[in-house]
């Protein structure tokens, strides 16, 4: 069983958990990639549909839970193999932010990437990812507005949003 760390309100470890013994009241860590290509568009990944959480949503190019014994950058490099087929990238590290709600608790260190592919280019992994697609600032903005039911809670924070769009 992979062992997720917990951490305190100021994203100190204190401690790992199972998985499937997380609780709302367990504060986790979660690492995502926002990619951007030099035309400006923003590359999002619709989340497999058998996903425990948020399935079939759509949210950042990739994400990862953190587990036992890695730091946000070493999950999001391996997640990033996994999910997209990229090697060898070049990451920025980007905002902190805090994700709660009933369902879960979670800090999210923000990474960025700039890389110029089709996204057929991509090797997307079935069981993590439904489909990726790449979106204009404004497609995305309509997207968060039109169909917040269809986006995962992070992107739909308007202000971490806007600075993420730069």
């Amino acid at each position: 069983m992979e062992e997720i760390t917990i951490v305190e309100d100021s994203d100190n470890i204190i401690g790992f958990k199972e998985r499937e013994r997380l609780n709302p009241q367990d504060i986790y860590r979660v690492s995502a990639l926002w990619i951007k290509n030099t035309e400006g568009k923003i590359l999002l990944a619709k989340r497999a549909y058998t996903k425990k959480k948020h399935p079939g949503l759509w949210g950042p190019a990739v994400a990862g839970t953190i587990a036992k014994d890695e730091t946000y950058e070493q999950n999001i490099i391996k997640e990033a193999e996994e999910e997209l087929g990229l090697l060898s990238i070049k990451l920025k590290k980007g905002p902190k932010q805090r994700v709660a709600s009933q369902d879960y608790n979670h800090f999210t260190q923000w990474f960025f990437l700039i890389i110029d592919k089709d996204s057929e280019d991509f090797v997307i992994d079935k069981k993590e990812v439904a489909e990726i697609r790449w979106f204009t600032k404004g497609e995305l903005l309509g997207l968060v507005k039109n169909n917040p039911s269809g986006v995962i809670n992070s992107i739909k924070e308007i202000n971490l949003l806007k600075s993420l769009l730069g």
